[in-house]
């Protein structure tokens, strides 16, 4: 294999590549190997013709699609180590020549990480943040505590907002029933706007045991498209109407929820529990406030490649997210009708900050000469045991030395950040 590197604007490189003949010619018999099996030529059992054979019945062609990704996947990791740069997109590949017998010449677009030059960065100005905690926030709390510990119960009067009614249902669209728009015994929460249009509304003051008539229309956007856009009449019937009842906020509320006595020892630890929260706040708001005027310092420029490249990790994180809550993100981009260009632009600045964030921390790491100590990596690493629930030197050898790297990486970072707050006036 050989090699050209040719530097491009804005950050951009283009690596031109050689495979030789004999290699390539390799990985057409790999190709022929691994697609054998497709090919039926008169005189031979399917998939026993040789490969001189299905060059010549099918042409050579046939077997250039596999062999040219074969060459890549050999070539390309070579290549890019050989070539010097930190890459840090995916290649876009141009195919310049591949041909049996000649060898295999292609072209390869990558993103390289840019340079930062930083401004000023120690002893910025920014303005505190400053945690307080007040009554109002202490109510809030405790009425949220108070909400928790609530129970339901019926009453006898109509329906108001709020109320969690019981209800029967079925739905019609030009008189007639539709799949999924019946259900007996449902519990529905009015004002969760969980059901479409006005549904909910039009069950305010109404009574247990009556029934009424629901006139919506289904969103444009609606994921089920037989039912999008059109209106439809709904028969309900209101069969049970509860309401949340607090409990009392006094001294017998606090014992029932809490380790104290009394309600205003209860108070207490509240603002108590508060301030540490809004203090671990305040702290996050300071390191991001100077990180950021820091980042604004600095000038550098970032290709798009690099910009996709973020975001297709950020997709893949977001998908893994979903998938987490047994949804997926098909079935997201169905309920939302959102699609996957229009959740990529949105992406876009966030992917970008990021990148020019941590751009800007590992320069500052560098021009500080900050490094991460073996002390630091281990106890990054017994953490991550810790919440894998695996034995440290099983997580030392699954994150390998490129894992390593990474963690030495983001210590540094975080370091640079300890010390741009350090190093900043915060008035």
């Amino acid at each position: 294999m050989s090699l050209q590197v040719e530097n491009l604007e804005k950050n951009m490189a283009k690596l031109t590549v050689e495979v030789s003949a004999e290699d390539f010619n390799k990985a057409l018999t790999a190709s022929y190997k691994k697609n054998r099996s497709r090919f039926n030529i008169p005189g031979f059992r399917k998939g026993k013709a040789p490969q001189v054979m299905v060059e010549k019945y099918y042409g050579v062609d046939v077997l250039y699609e596999d062999a040219i990704q074969e060459a890549l996947d050999h070539s390309y990791p070579d290549a890019a180590e050989e070539s010097g740069l930190e890459i840090v997109s995916r290649p876009e590949v141009s195919i310049v020549q591949a041909e049996k017998g000649k060898p295999f010449i292609y072209t390869a677009e990558v993103a390289v990480k840019p340079e930062v030059t930083l401004g000023e960065y120690k002893g910025i100005e920014v303005e505190r943040a400053r945690p307080e905690v007040t009554d109002e926030d202490v109510d809030t709390e405790l009425k949220k505590v108070q909400d928790q510990n609530s129970r339901l119960v019926i009453v006898e009067r109509a329906v108001e907002d709020g109320d969690e009614v019981t209800i029967d249902f079925e739905g019609f669209i030009d008189g007639e029933p539709f799949e999924g728009g019946k259900a007996e015994d449902y519990s529905l929460k009015i004002g969760s706007h969980s059901f479409i249009d006005t549904f909910e509304d039009q069950l305010v003051g109404k009574n247990a045991g009556e029934e009424v008539e629901v006139t919506v229309t289904f969103p444009e956007e609606y994921h089920a498209k037989e039912l999008a856009g059109k209106p439809a009449t709904f028969q309900v019937t209101v069969k049970e109407i509860r309401t949340k009842e607090l409990p009392e906020l006094d001294d017998e509320f606090a014992g029932e929820v809490s380790e104290f006595d009394t309600l205003d020892e209860y108070k207490a630890d509240i603002r108590a529990k508060l301030a540490e929260k809004k203090q671990a706040q305040a702290t996050a708001e300071n390191e991001d406030n100077v990180v950021k005027k820091v980042v604004e310092n600095a000038t550098m420029d970032i290709s798009e490649p690099m910009i996709d490249q973020q975001i297709r990790s950020m997709v893949n994180d977001y998908s893994a997210r979903l998938q987490s809550q047994g949804i997926t993100l098909d079935q997201y981009m169905q309920f939302t009708g959102m699609t996957l260009d229009t959740l990529k632009e949105q992406m876009h600045p966030s992917a970008e900050s990021r990148i020019r964030t941590r751009l800007v921390l590992e320069a500052v790491a560098k021009a500080e000469s900050l490094e991460a100590t073996e002390e630091a990596v281990n106890q990054q690493i017994t953490s991550m045991a810790t919440n894998y629930k695996m034995e440290a030197d099983k997580v030392r050898e699954a994150l390998g030395e490129d894992g390593l790297d990474q963690i030495r990486e983001d210590i540094k970072c975080q370091e640079a950040i300890d010390f741009l707050v350090a190093e900043a006036k915060l008035v």
